[in-house]
């Protein structure tokens, strides 16, 4: 029979394993230990919602020519210098697995100048047009409203907690600008929709359609390939200040959105899902639209990028969530795509169809920790 002790030992040492799992999702991983080993009930199952793409949009194999009908839309590459060798093992396979049929513009920015190695080496990878862009400063460093003393207190902490980034300003700042800035480059003005590339990703199948007019064709702002949980440490408020924006603000809220897959409740409380920010497609219109504007200098008012580590994936996803009707967000279940350390891999016919050279069965959709079939509830 158990003692009351060992009982006590029993339970402190589940909640230290699960405390450990969830930190070390956000810590760290190799092939062995990542999140995609803890199976759950979803796993065995294909993705419930996946919707065909018409054979219309399908480019034929051997086509070589540029598409008559194209989208305004560019390719997103936030980057530094140092990031060039991230960014040729991208931009090599997103050009021999879309861009070199579609040939859509690359814009390249930086918050300081890049180098002529780094625009000659990316230049050389693509027919497509390039620009390279210079961040203005006010859009990238810690604005000046910001307590430095509270700020570096909380950063402090969070190294003690062992959060990821916890003590980095840099990348508070990225994510600051991509929530709130990224849209508004000068270099952007002139497109509609974009997809944001990030260094060091994968692209596993060829893309023979142009997903761009599906965002058009189809009236969508928002698309994703991997949906999971935020880590809770980096944003104890966020949602706090949300709820204050949506009661002062009920107006701006669209009718039939997404907000069941960001609560469970009808927004009282946040279940912490988003749509992992590294990979996007969307329309830009979104962003610059006057009701996403004002939630995002809300949200700046109240400082969470800097005295907590408010992410730009939350924060697109709650804005993308409140903002935008749910069939206007788009799952994007053909695209083979792994950012460290998740992976989405096609499944079924769409493993077949885009000649994926990913394992089907190294697939996160529905692993415990994914918010997939949180997405797929919207539409049940």
């Amino acid at each position: 029979m158990m003692t009351p002790m060992r009982y006590v030992v029993l339970v402190l040492a589940v909640i230290i394993s699960l405390h450990y799992i969830l930190s070390f999702t956000h810590e760290g991983y190799s092939e062995a230990t990542s999140i995609s080993n803890w199976r759950s009930q979803w796993s065995a199952g294909r993705p419930p919602y996946q919707t065909p793409v018409p054979e219309e949009y399908y480019v034929p194999d051997n086509h070589t020519a540029i598409s008559g009908r194209k989208a305004n839309a560019a390719i997103v590459m936030l980057a530094r210098n140092g990031d060039l060798n991230g960014i040729i093992v991208s931009m090599k396979q997103f050009e021999d697995r879309f861009n070199k049929k579609f040939r859509y513009p690359y814009v390249f920015l930086n918050e300081e100048e890049f180098s002529d190695n780094f625009k000659d080496r990316v230049t050389e990878l693509t027919d497509s047009k390039v620009e390279f862009g210079l961040i203005p400063r006010e859009h990238w460093y810690q604005p000046d409203s910001i307590d430095e003393a509270k700020a570096s207190a909380a950063r402090e902490q969070m190294v003690k907690n062992n959060v990821i980034y916890g003590g980095s300003v840099p990348y508070r700042n990225m994510c600051r600008f991509n929530s709130g800035f990224f849209f508004r480059h000068p270099l952007l003005d002139k497109y509609r929709y974009y997809w944001r590339v990030e260094p060091d990703v994968k692209f596993f199948c060829d893309l023979d359609y142009d997903p761009f007019l599906i965002m058009q064709d189809q009236n969508k702002v928002y698309g994703f390939t991997v949906s999971l949980y935020e880590y809770e440490a980096t944003i104890p408020t966020l949602w706090e200040a949300v709820r204050g924006f949506i009661d002062e603000n009920p107006d701006l809220i669209t009718p039939d959105n997404a907000m069941g897959f960001i609560s469970d409740d009808g927004g009282v409380t946040y279940n912490r899902c988003h749509f992992w920010s590294n990979f996007e497609i969307g329309d830009l219109d979104l962003w610059r639209s006057e009701r996403y504007m004002k939630f995002f200098e809300h949200l700046d008012k109240k400082g969470g990028f800097y005295y907590e580590r408010w992410g730009d994936a939350p924060v697109h996803s709650i804005g993308a969530a409140l903002f935008a009707r749910k069939d206007q967000i788009h799952f994007f279940d053909d695209i083979g795509y792994r950012h460290e350390p998740f992976q989405h891999c096609p499944q079924g016919n769409s493993h077949k169809k885009g000649k994926c050279w990913c394992d089907a069965s190294q697939n996160f959709d529905y692993e415990w920790y994914s918010c997939l079939p949180r997405y797929d509830k919207l539409f049940a």
